[in-house]
Order: C-alpha cells, then sequence, then structure tokens
C-alpha cells in the first residue's frame, strides 16, 4: 500500500484505491477529455450546418447535452477525494449522485421541450426548406453537408462509449455509466437526423419532424431512466450494481461469510451506496451462549474489508436478534 502523499496515493475520501481501479480512473478521466474534445468539434460542425432542419436542431441540442456527463464526472472525481469532515462524517461520495441527478433532469427536460416543440411543428404541417451554397460556380445542396456532419460524427461516440463502460465497472461509478449508455446509443441521433434531411430533399416534410421526435424521445427516455435511478440511489435504495440491473451480490457474499463464522447464530447486511463506496452495518445474532471477543468482531470485519475495495466504511454489531425493519434478503447481483 502506497505511502500517503505519494504520487501513486489515489484515495475516494479515506477508500484507498487499488491498482486496477487507480488505472481505471485515469483512463476514464483521459476518455472523458476526448469526449469534451470531440464534442466541442461535433456541435460547432453541426452548428454550422443546422439550417432549418428541426432534426439537426434537436440532434445538435442532443450534443449539446452530451457535455454534462463528463463533465459531472470530472467534477465528482474531485469532490469526493476530500477526506470526510466533523460536518461530512460520511464524506463527500454523494457528490456523484447529485451530479447524475443534475445531469439527469437536464436530460429530462430538453427531451421534453424538443418534443413538444417537433409536435407542435408537424401539426402545424411547417414545411421546413434546405437551401444551397455555390462551390466554384456550383450549387450545391445544404442537405448534403448535413448529412455528412451526421455520418462523420456518429461512429467515434460508439468507440468511447464501449471503452467507458468497461471502465464503469470497474468504478462503480454511475454517471460514467450513463455517459457510456448514452454514447453507445449515438449512432441513432445520428441515423435519425440524415433520414430527416434526405426527407426533406425528396419531399417528404414531414420527415423532418417525425426524425426530430425520435431523437427528442431518445433525450427523454436517457433522461428520465437516470433520473429515476439516480433518486432512488440517494433515497438508500439498497445497493445496486453499476448498471442498476441487480441487487449487488456483496450483500449476499458478507452475510453468507458472517452466517458461517463458529460464533455466529445468523447475520444481515444492510448496504447504502455512498457514490463509489460502500457504507455497510452488518447485524449478527451471536451462538447460543458465547459472545465474540472485540478481536473476533475486528477480525471478521477486516475479512470482510479485504472482500471488495468498496466496503472500507464498515460496522459490525451484535444483537440478540435482528432488527425488525429487514426485510428479505438481497438476492444475487451480478457485478464483481
Amino acid at each position: 500500500m502506497s505511502a500517503p502523499g505519494s504520487g501513486t496515493d489515489v484515495r475516494f475520501g479515506h477508500t484507498q484505491l487499488p491498482q486496477e481501479q487507480q488505472d481505471a480512473l485515469r483512463k476514464a478521466k483521459k476518455y472523458e477529455w476526448i469526449t469534451i474534445g470531440f464534442l466541442a468539434a461535433s456541435t460547432a460542425l453541426v452548428f454550422g450546418v443546422l439550417g432549418n432542419s428541426q432534426a439537426m436542431k434537436a440532434a445538435w441540442v442532443e450534443d449539446v447535452l452530451s457535455f454534462l456527463p463528463p463533465i459531472a464526472f470530472l467534477f465528482a472525481t474531485r469532490v469526493i477525494r476530500r477526506h470526510p469532515s466533523e460536518d461530512h462524517p460520511y464524506g463527500y461520495h454523494r457528490a456523484v449522485g447529485i451530479a447524475h441527478v443534475v445531469a439527469a433532469v437536464a436530460l429530462t427536460v430538453m427531451g421534453a421541450y424538443l418534443i413538444v416543440d417537433s409536435a407542435i411543428g408537424l401539426l402545424s404541417a411547417e414545411h421546413p426548406t434546405i437551401g444551397g451554397f455555390n462551390f466554384f460556380g456550383q450549387t450545391i445542396w445544404l442537405g448534403w453537408l448535413m448529412i455528412t456532419a451526421m455520418v462523420l460524427t456518429a461512429g467515434p461516440p460508439i468507440w468511447l462509449g464501449r471503452v467507458k463502460m468497461k471502465l464503469a465497472e470497474k468504478l462503480h461509478d454511475k454517471v460514467l455509466y450513463a455517459d457510456a449508455d448514452m454514447n453507445k446509443a449515438d449512432w441513432m441521433t445520428a441515423l435519425a437526423a440524415a433520414v430527416g434531411v434526405a426527407g426533406i430533399g425528396i419531399g417528404w416534410w414531414w420527415a423532418d419532424y417525425a426524425a426530430a421526435l425520435v431523437i427528442s424521445g431518445s433525450i427523454l427516455h436517457d433522461g428520465v431512466r437516470n433520473t429515476r435511478a439516480a433518486v432512488s440511489a440517494l433515497m438508500d435504495k439498497r445497493a445496486m450494481t453499476y448498471d442498476d440491473d441487480a441487487p449487488h451480490p456483496l450483500g449476499r457474499q458478507l452475510d453468507t461469510y458472517l452466517c458461517g463464522l463458529p460464533w455466529a447464530e445468523t447475520a444481515k447486511s444492510r448496504i447504502r451506496d455512498e457514490g463509489h463506496v460502500f457504507h455497510v452495518e452488518s447485524f449478527v445474532v451471536p451462538a447460543r451462549g458465547t459472545m465474540p471477543t472485540l478481536d473476533q468482531i475486528e477480525a471478521a470485519r477486516e475479512a470482510c474489508v479485504a472482500m471488495d475495495w468498496k466496503v472500507q466504511d464498515m460496522v459490525i454489531v451484535p444483537v440478540a436478534e435482528l432488527p425488525s425493519e429487514f426485510l428479505p434478503g438481497p438476492t444475487p447481483g451480478g457485478e464483481h
């Protein structure tokens, strides 16, 4: 383990990251900066050929909103490295959840606005027009530039999304996962916008609004799903995997280990997801006629902490019976 203050000592609060997670965090920051650089170029490119297409407008707005997750991730990773204080005894890990909520709500609001705006244009039968420009004496339809811009900006996000998805699992980072998930779906936005522009070119004025509605629906879907997940996490929902697909398996692993101790009759753990790391309360009913020593309890705690880097803030509480607040225990999850 690196000495505090050394160049390789990377912590989330008091939690020192293993080397694998340190490498993943470093790569995640690098790819988020690459994402921001790409978005700066793509939004400028799309804005330059925007024209009167509603689909292009929706695609441009989605590109602008795509800045939120990487910025939120980079901001949160700075805040959570602060050590716990008297005012914040659990540390600043919730900054991840707050960043998640802010990005998700922005997506939801803008997605809803674009749906209404596109629907009004469709129902009022507004016919968008796309002009041309002179290029060495030849008139070029601006729609070709729009379609080219969409094709050029479709590929890189797919690759970035795949890379960041793997890093999100290693870091148990839901903001990074949300960003990666949006990146992987960006090709659909590009395709829908290109189809909408092509529709205008062949006289199907309604195709542009239809494409805009598809893009807006995708933005709203991302926003609602991420808002639900982020708010649930802040309300202390049981710890889930990084993609919110299943309960995190750590609860089952901890309970299995604690129940197998020679001095324990039964045990149940309550896990709070603080952002990247977990706060764990494990209640253990000692076997009849026995009472564990402090050394035994501390040994059990150290064994539990060794199971997963996310478990540092953990307490083991001997009780006469399990608290009545406990519901049926966690089911197996899929993250390791």
